[in-house]
């Protein structure tokens, strides 16, 4: 499998297509998008093991997202159903999607504390609220070249990420396989990556402006919008489909 080169306009499309398979069911996107957040903010809550366990989940509840989705491009109504379908098929390979991302996350950390940046990482793995600011803007000013390592290594894991939920459940492929044809997914497509990315910035500055409400459009269409992406970057309708 081969992810596809697609040119930078249809990154515009992806939105337009996620806001297509929003507006089939508004409401219940809404509704799926709340419980997941509050049961990730519960299980995050947890001391010590709490946060772990949610990055182990999360390709899970990716997966069901996915499964959502695919059900009104099929026609079929969206379910909160759908939600746990993660949790009922390949969901050991999901979870190992999340172990790969979170031993990657705490490699990164480690790569950052080797070069200076121990206070900053400090911060970040506390947990907790730093109310100074003048406190995050020391730690980023000492941690100089740790900062830009830092965001190039979980760029390339997050975009590792991306498509690699969808890859596992629909189309049964390897845990690491999958996050590295993801991963060359987003360097097969810099253009409409960047076009996605920009359009996305600017929709979330419009939908913070009145008090936030937009995110109740914005934040579904982000995930309708990503499983259009991956339907474009890896068409294969003829094979792909969700377990019976």
């Amino acid at each position: 499998m081969e992810p596809k080169r697609l040119n930078a306009g249809q990154g515009w499309v992806w939105i337009k297509q996620g806001y297509a398979l929003f507006v089939k069911a508004p409401l219940l996107w809404i509704v799926l998008l709340l419980i997941c957040f509050i049961a990730v903010a519960a299980l995050s809550a947890v001391p010590v093991v709490g946060e772990p366990l949610a990055s182990l989940l999360l390709p899970a509840v990716l997966a069901g997202l996915m499964v959502g989705c695919r059900a009104l491009e099929e026609g079929e109504e969206l379910e909160l159903a759908h939600l746990f379908s993660g949790f009922q098929h390949r969901t050991a390979h999901l979870v190992t999607v999340g172990g790969i991302a979170l031993v990657g996350q705490y490699l990164i950390f480690g790569v950052m504390i080797m070069v200076g940046g121990a206070t900053l990482v400090n911060i970040l793995m506390s947990g907790q609220p730093v109310e100074d600011p003048e406190i995050i803007r020391q730690a980023v000013t000492g941690a100089g070249l740790s900062v830009l390592l830092g965001i190039t290594l979980f760029s390339a894991l997050v975009m590792a990420m991306q498509f690699a939920p969808m890859l596992v459940f629909f189309n049964n492929v390897a845990p690491l396989e999958a996050m590295k044809l993801s991963l060359r997914a987003f360097t097969n497509n810099v253009g409409p990556m960047l076009v996605y990315g920009a359009t996305f910035i600017f929709l979330a500055i419009l939908a913070t402006m009145p008090m936030m409400l937009g995110w109740l459009v914005l934040m579904p269409v982000v995930f309708t919008s990503l499983y259009a992406s991956y339907c474009d970057i890896f068409p294969e309708p003829e094979e792909v489909g969700t377990p019976p």
